[in-house]
C-alpha cells in the first residue's frame, strides 16, 4: 500500500457488516457522536462508501461481509463559514453557538448581519428543513454563548420555562477601576426611557426587578476582571449594574466612563447550563475567558 492510500484510508471510519440492515439504520446505531441530521447530510454529501462505491440512498440494504466507510471530513455544505458565529453543539431541536462581537442576535432595521440569518443560511445549505428561532439575546457588542431553537415547539418550551430550564448562566467582564470586594450582589429596578437608555432605581420605578451576583477573579489598580451570575435576565442588566457600583464595563459607550483598553465592549457570556427542552438532559457549555481580557492582568 502506498503512503497516499494510507492517508486516504485514514480519512474514513471503516466498519465490517455482520448483519443485514438498511444503511441509515446502521449508521445511526454506529455513529453515536453525530445527530440524525448530520448523518443524512453526510450521505447526501457523498461521504459514505459501501465496498468502495459512493452510496447516497438512505435505504440501501447492507449485507454481511460488506464494508462501510464513513468520511471523517465534514462535507462543504455542512460547514458553517462565518467569522461571527461558531456552532458549539447541534441536534435536531436546538443549536448552541458562540457569537462574536459586531453581530446582532436577530434581524433589526436595515442591518442584515445577524446570527439568525447566518444560521438560516447554514440550515438551507445543509438541507435541514428548519429555521433558527430566537430564544434570548446578546447585545451586538457582547460575545459568547447562545441557544437557538430549530422549531417553534422547542422555542415555546424554552421561552415559557426559561427560568426553570437554564440553571447556570455566567458572564465575564473587564470593568474600570479596582474592585476591592471579593464578591457581592447588586439589585435594583430597571426601566427604559423613551431613548432606550435603561435607568436603575433602588426603589420600584415601575420597571423590572433585577439581581446580579458578582465575584472578583483578578484586579490591578486600573481594571478588574469580574464573573457575573445572573439571577434575572433583564436588558442591559450587567452593564447598568456595573455602572451602579462605580465600575462600568470597559468599552461600554452607553453606560461607561470612557475607559476602553481593548477597543471592544469587554463583556463575554462564557457559561451556559440548561436542561434540554425536549430530553430534559443537563447540558453544560463553557468557553474560555477571552485571552484579550486576561492580557490586562
Amino acid at each position: 500500500m502506498t503512503d497516499n492510500n494510507k492517508e486516504r484510508k485514514n480519512d474514513y471510519l471503516v466498519f465490517d457488516i455482520s448483519k443485514e440492515q438498511p444503511l441509515l439504520e446502521f449508521l445511526l446505531e454506529n455513529i453515536k457522536s453525530e445527530s440524525r441530521t448530520k448523518i443524512k447530510a453526510t450521505l447526501r454529501g457523498r461521504g459514505i462508501k459501501v465496498d468502495g462505491k459512493t452510496i447516497t440512498q438512505f435505504d440501501y440494504l447492507l449485507k454481511p461481509g460488506m464494508t462501510v466507510s464513513v468520511s471523517k471530513h465534514k462535507r462543504d455544505d455542512q460547514i458553517l463559514k462565518s467569522r461571527y458565529v461558531k456552532i458549539v453543539y447541534e441536534d435536531r431541536f436546538i443549536v448552541v453557538v458562540e457569537k462574536n462581537i459586531g453581530i446582532l442576535s436577530m434581524p433589526a432595521g436595515h442591518s442584515t448581519l445577524n446570527v439568525k440569518s447566518v444560521l438560516d443560511n447554514y440550515f438551507h445549505k445543509s438541507r435541514q428543513r428548519c429555521t433558527a428561532h430566537v430564544v434570548h439575546r446578546l447585545d451586538r457588542d457582547t460575545s459568547g454563548l447562545m441557544i437557538y431553537a430549530k422549531d417553534i415547539e422547542t422555542e415555546q418550551v424554552l421561552e415559557h420555562n426559561w427560568h426553570d430550564i437554564v440553571f447556570d448562566r455566567r458572564y465575564v467582564a473587564v470593568v474600570s477601576g479596582e474592585v476591592e470586594d471579593e464578591g457581592g450582589t447588586i439589585s435594583s429596578w430597571l426601566k427604559d426611557n423613551k431613548a432606550y437608555i435603561t435607568y436603575s432605581s433602588s426603589v420600584d420605578n415601575g420597571g423590572k426587578y433585577a439581581v446580579t451576583h458578582f465575584q472578583t477573579l483578578a484586579r490591578t489598580t486600573e481594571y478588574s476582571l469580574l464573573e457575573y451570575k445572573l439571577e434575572t435576565g433583564r436588558k442591559n442588566q450587567i452593564r447598568v449594574h456595573s455602572a451602579d457600583i462605580g465600575h462600568p464595563v470597559c468599552g461600554d459607550t452607553k453606560y461607561g466612563n470612557g475607559d476602553d483598553p481593548l477597543h471592544r465592549l469587554c463583556l463575554h457570556a462564557y457559561k451556559l447550563c440548561f436542561y434540554h427542552p425536549v430530553t430534559g438532559k443537563p447540558m453544560e457549555f463553557e468557553t474560555p475567558i477571552p485571552s484579550l481580557f486576561k492580557s490586562l492582568f
